[in-house]
């Protein structure tokens, strides 16, 4: 079984309300036990809502008590980014999964580069990557908990 942003799999539980279906992923994946998790939604907050961004540091700043994540009209959210981190994170070792394909340029799911599938003819290549992206809470805690992270566009 693989996790999966939730939005990447067509929920629309993204910030906005909408979702970022990555159909290429859904190809790639089409054989595969699929988990959807959003990580947002998990920890309390309404879809859709403001968007957050990280405030001070990025995700693991935020697990360390060092940084923040805060609405664009300055509420603080780093209580239900923390709490939906953890909550993905116990649905993920419940059910012995120890990969995740998570959203990119996220607060929550974005994972430092994004792979860019469908960018050459073999969709299972990871050679394509875009540098400088956040790394997110949950998927700071993910990797901080030695479960691989692939974050996609």
């Amino acid at each position: 079984m693989i996790a999966v942003s939730a939005c990447l799999l067509g929920y629309m539980c993204r910030y906005d309300g909408k979702n970022k279906k990555n159909r290429c992923l859904l190809e790639v994946l089409e054989s595969d036990e699929i988990m959807p998790i959003c990580p947002e939604q998990l920890g309390g907050l309404p879809t859709p809502r403001y968007p957050s961004n990280l405030l001070g540091g990025d995700g693991f700043d935020v697990l360390d008590g060092k940084a923040k994540v805060v609405s664009i009209y300055g509420i603080d959210n780093t209580k239900a980014f923390l709490k939906g981190a953890h909550a993905a994170l116990y649905k993920i070792r419940k059910n012995n999964i120890t990969l995740c394909y998570l959203k990119g340029k996220s607060p929550s799911c974005g994972a430092g580069t994004c792979a860019r599938l469908c960018a050459g003819t073999d969709k299972r290549a990871e050679t394509n990557f875009i540098a400088g992206r956040i790394t997110g809470v949950t998927a700071a805690l993910l990797m901080r908990e030695k479960i691989k992270v692939k974050s996609i566009g």
